[in-house]
């Protein structure tokens, strides 16, 4: 079992929700954690953390059971 973007729990494009779902964290916990990775990371690391969740949202499969 991979992890899979959400279908249920997302409010961009379901990557944290499917990292979350896969983990058995919260989502809303993932969500704090690529904020806060974004943010405290010196250097581009919003642009990269952006990309990074674009591309993850384009490459993963979306869900049929979560």
């Amino acid at each position: 079992m991979g992890i899979e973007r959400s279908t249920r729990d997302r409010y961009l494009m379901g990557v944290c929700g499917g990292i979350a779902y896969s983990l058995g964290w919260n989502a809303n916990l993932v969500r704090a954690i690529t904020v806060l990775a974004g943010i405290v990371i010196p250097g581009v690391s919003v642009f990269l953390v952006g990309v990074a969740y674009i591309v993850l949202g384009f490459v993963l499969p979306e869900s049929r059971d979560f």
